[in-house]
């Protein structure tokens, strides 16, 4: 086997934890659901084996606590597990490896992670997919017009551009009523009515415009909302997206084909300088001092000099990598503009953000032949079912009990 996984499975072998090192005590409740220490460092062993991004011990934790909570709404709803498509899950997996299930299973059990939790995190996926598509699985249905503005997206003639409104609610004070709040504002289809939920609860400074965004190429977007925005009707408004410390919603209310060649990037760069106070005039009048007297993101060392190394971060990322509200205040700046519209830390920091620049990629070719339109169907209707996923995991987060 010559694949990356198992290349990331033999760089870390050594690693493996004892048995006698393992504890089946409690680590985490959630709700009436218990996570062990066993269960988080046996997701550590996987995540690490699949060479997943990030810290794996906080992504462990993460997806466990999601897994708990995913379990407790499937049982709720009565959904079954399907040992069919938990068996399918894992033959996709050890197919990535161009392997058979068992021999799989076996190289995996050989590195510290048993059948049983594998298991576990093929059934959590299988059960949460069911319970979607039961739950929200009519309420998707694709028009031809949806299907043609998403073959004009991936041609490699010509690009996509599109005119949004964004609402920012924040979930710091009161997690619970936030998401009623955005799952209330989701079902809006008034231009008119959006703007003005805009003007009364966004956090974003687009609230003073009624939350309207200029024109912008979709490939800069993240693309996650590139998908949830292809899927829209004009005046349609996106699921609650959770990003930090806010729910985002997105109304599409415009989509043009341009002339211009679509253009993806395969890296951005972008720096962040974070200023005490949020969006105090202070802060503010800070952020335009530093933005005043820098032209470029390099400028922003020397404004940092002598300071705590994290009040810069400079950061190179695949889009896919970048965090949802960085990313969409990116796709909003040209090279070496700025934006003081984020903050962090509950909105005690402001995040001065500078877009250093982009590295295009080349399109994918389109197959010749005809345009496999059911296929495009199928992809559209699962991008707006992962979009109500997100929204109700979002809900069911924000209500639950968590202790550690």
């Amino acid at each position: 086997m010559t694949t990356a996984l198992l290349v990331g499975m033999t760089a870390v072998t050594s690693t493996a934890i004892p048995a006698a090192a393992q504890s089946f005590g409690p680590a985490i409740r959630v709700n009436d659901k218990v996570i062990t220490q066993y269960e988080i460092d046996q997701r550590v062993r996987l995540l690490q084996l699949l060479n997943a991004p990030g810290d794996p011990r906080a992504l462990a934790r993460d997806q466990l606590i999601e897994d708990r909570l995913k379990l407790g709404a499937t049982e709720q709803f009565g959904v079954k597990t399907d040992e069919a498509a938990i068996a399918d899950g894992i033959k996709e997996f050890a197919g990535r490896a161009n392997m058979e299930p068992d021999a799989f299973l076996a190289a995996i059990a050989r590195d510290g992670v048993s059948k049983q939790t594998f298991r576990d995190f093929i059934a959590a996926g299988v059960a949460w997919r069911t319970l979607i598509r039961g739950r929200y699985g009519n309420k998707v249905e694709i028009s031809e017009g949806d299907v043609d503005r998403a073959i004009a997206s991936q041609a490699n003639v010509g690009g996509v551009r599109v005119l949004i409104s964004e609402i920012f609610i924040p979930t710091a004070q009161d997690p619970a009523q936030a998401q009623a709040l955005a799952n209330q504002i989701s079902q809006i289809r008034s231009v008119s009515e959006f703007s003005s939920a805009a003007m009364k609860y966004s956090a974003a400074s687009t609230r003073d415009n009624g939350g309207k965004v200029d024109w912008m190429d979709i490939t800069s977007l993240p693309p996650t909302l590139q998908s949830v925005l292809m899927g829209l009707s004009t005046g349609q408004v996106s699921q609650p997206l959770p990003v930090d410390g806010a729910l985002a919603l997105f109304q599409l209310r415009g989509m043009q084909e341009t002339t211009a060649a679509k253009v993806s990037y395969s890296a951005i760069d972008y720096a962040i300088y974070y200023i005490d106070g949020g969006r105090t005039p202070e802060a503010l009048g800070r952020a335009k001092q530093i933005t005043d007297k820098i032209d470029t993101c390099d400028d922003l060392y020397a404004v940092a000099k002598g300071q705590p190394e994290q009040v810069l971060a400079r950061e190179t990322k695949a889009p896919g990598e970048i965090p949802q509200d960085i990313a969409i205040e990116l796709a909003k700046l040209d090279d070496n503009e700025t934006s003081v519209n984020l903050t962090a830390n509950n909105g005690q920091t402001l995040e001065l953000v500078m877009l250093c620049g982009r590295t295009p990629s080349n399109a994918p070719e389109t197959e010749d032949g005809k345009v496999n339109r059911a296929e495009i169907v199928t992809q559209l209707q699962n991008r707006r079912l992962a979009s109500y996923a997100d929204g109700y995991l979002a809900q069911l987060r924000a209500e639950a009990r968590i202790v550690e």
